[in-house]
C-alpha cells in the first residue's frame, strides 16, 4: 500500500481541520517574520524566533532551527518571501527526520511478533484510554486481532472506560479486580492474547504522576512478568502526551523517559489546541518518534504520522 493510497483526500482533510488552530497561529507569525524582505538578516532571524517559540516549538529546538537557517542564509542568497518560507519547512523537516520518524504506511504490526505487545503509558488526563480505544479500532479495521489489557487497576473508570471503548472496537479485554497487581492483568491478558492468537495486545498502565522511583519499579515488573510469556515483550512502549499543554507535554516526557525506555510517542488533542508546534520541539528534544497524533473526537481520527504531510498542512495558506 503506498503512501497516497493510505493517505486518502479524507484523512488529509482531517489533517488539516485538526491543526487549523496551529496553523494559524503558527503561519501568520511566520509570514509576519519575513513579510517584505528580500533576505534573512538579524531582524528576520529575531522575529522567526519569536514566532517559533510563540507556537510552542519550544527554546532548544527553536535555537537549532534558527542556527541552521542561519548557515543557509550566508550561504545562499534569498530574494523572495517564498524562497525563505520554502527554507523554513525544510529545516523544521528536516528537525523531524533526524529523530527516526519513520513515516508508517497504517495501522500494522511486524510480522515476526506475534501477538505485538504495545504497553502504553501516560499521565491521566493525557488521553491515554482513549488512544488505546482508537488504537484498537484502527487495528481491527487493518484485519488484526486485537487484545486489550485494562493494567490501570487503581481507578475504577479507567477499567470502565477501557471497556467501553473496547466494545466500540469489538475487541476482547482483560480485567482484573479493583485494585489488583496491574502486572499481574498484564500477564493475563498477554497470556489470552497468545491463547487465542491475537496479533496485538494493548496494555493499559496507571497514569499517576507518582515519583520515579515508584513509577520505575511498576513498570519493570509489568515488562517482568509479560516477559514470562512473550520474552522480548513489551515490543513497543508508547507515550501519550497531551498536545494542548504545550511545555507541560514536554515535562511530562522527561518524567516518563527517565522512568521507562520510551520507544514511540503518540501526541493528542491537537485539533483542540494552537499548540501544535510543541510536536516539533518533543520529537527534537527526546530523539523519539512520533508514532501518532489525534487530529478529532472521532474514532476515526487517530492517524499515523506523516512527517512531510504534517509540516505541509501547517505551512498550507
Amino acid at each position: 500500500m503506498g503512501l497516497f493510497s493510505f493517505f486518502t483526500k479524507e484523512k488529509k482533510e482531517d489533517l488539516d481541520k485538526g491543526l487549523e488552530k496551529t496553523k494559524d497561529g503558527f503561519l501568520s507569525k511566520i509570514t509576519r517574520a519575513i513579510a517584505g524582505k528580500s533576505k534573512i538578516d538579524d531582524e528576520v532571524l529575531d522575529n522567526l524566533e519569536e514566532a517559533l517559540v510563540s507556537s510552542d516549538v519550544g527554546l532548544q529546538t527553536t535555537i537549532k532551527i534558527i542556527k541552521r537557517i542561519e548557515e543557509r542564509a550566508a550561504k545562499d542568497k534569498y530574494v523572495s518571501e517564498e524562497e525563505m518560507n520554502r527554507l523554513i519547512r525544510l529545516e523544521i523537516e528536516n528537525i523531524l527526520a533526524e529523530n527516526k520518524n519513520t513515516d508508517l504506511e497504517n495501522f500494522d504490526t511486524p510480522a515476526d511478533k506475534k501477538p505485538f505487545v504495545l504497553m502504553v503509558v501516560g499521565v491521566n488526563g493525557a488521553g491515554k484510554t482513549t488512544t488505546i480505544g482508537k488504537l484498537a479500532y484502527q487495528f481491527k479495521k487493518n484485519d488484526k486481532k486485537v487484545l486489550l489489557g485494562a493494567a490501570d487497576t487503581f481507578r475504577a473508570a479507567a477499567v470502565d472506560q477501557l471497556e467501553v471503548w473496547a466494545k466500540r472496537s469489538d475487541v476482547e479485554m482483560v480485567r482484573g479486580q479493583h485494585n489488583a497487581d496491574p502486572a499481574s492483568v498484564a500477564f493475563q491478558a498477554v497470556e489470552r492474547a497468545v491463547a487465542i492468537g491475537a496479533d496485538v495486545v494493548i496494555i493499559d498502565t496507571a497514569g499517576r504522576l507518582h515519583n520515579r522511583i515508584d513509577l520505575m519499579n511498576e513498570l519493570t515488573k509489568i515488562k517482568r512478568v509479560m516477559q514470562k510469556v512473550v520474552p522480548d515483550a513489551p515490543h513497543e512502549v508508547l507515550l501519550v502526551l497531551d498536545g494542548s499543554t504545550g511545555q507541560n507535554a514536554i515535562e511530562q516526557a522527561r518524567q516518563f523517559t527517565a522512568a521507562t525506555q520510551v520507544t514511540a510517542l503518540a501526541i493528542t488533542k491537537l485539533d483542540g489546541t494552537a499548540k501544535g508546534g510543541v510536536v516539533l520541539g518533543i520529537s527534537d528534544q527526546f530523539h523519539i518518534p512520533v508514532k501518532y497524533i489525534g487530529v478529532g473526537e472521532a474514532i476515526d481520527k487517530l492517524q499515523v504520522f506523516n512527517k512531510r504531510l504534517f509540516v505541509e498542512s501547517l505551512f498550507k495558506k
